[in-house]
């Protein structure tokens, strides 16, 4: 956690001229000079997370054309490859660099 100060001015005649302290998180994808071993890293963890969800996606489809499947189980499978894909976008986020617009 990184400390930012920053002047407020503009035309709010309260609060022009004042500093103020914001606490702020500096993630990888935000240092623009991210490591070599990071990236490596962040793309073995893809491919790792993108194998297990397509696996988890074989044993879904498998299960649901089951008649007797434990449908909790089918839920907890459908649910946690949710959240793999939740964790790929995560990281591949992290991959792209941030672009001023």
């Amino acid at each position: 956690m990184t400390t930012v100060l920053y002047r407020v001015s503009g035309s709010c005649p309260v609060s022009a001229g004042r500093t103020r302290t914001v606490q702020a998180c500096v993630y990888p994808s935000e240092n623009p000079a991210m490591e070599m071993t990071e990236i490596e890293n962040y793309k073995r963890q893809l491919g790792e997370l993108r194998i297990e969800h397509r696996d988890l996606d074989q044993v879904i489809v498998r299960l649901s054309e089951d008649p007797l499947v434990d449908e909790l189980q089918l839920k907890r499978l459908k649910k946690r490859k949710l959240m793999l894909k939740d964790m790929i976008a995560h990281l591949e986020n992290k991959l792209i660099p941030d672009l001023n617009a």
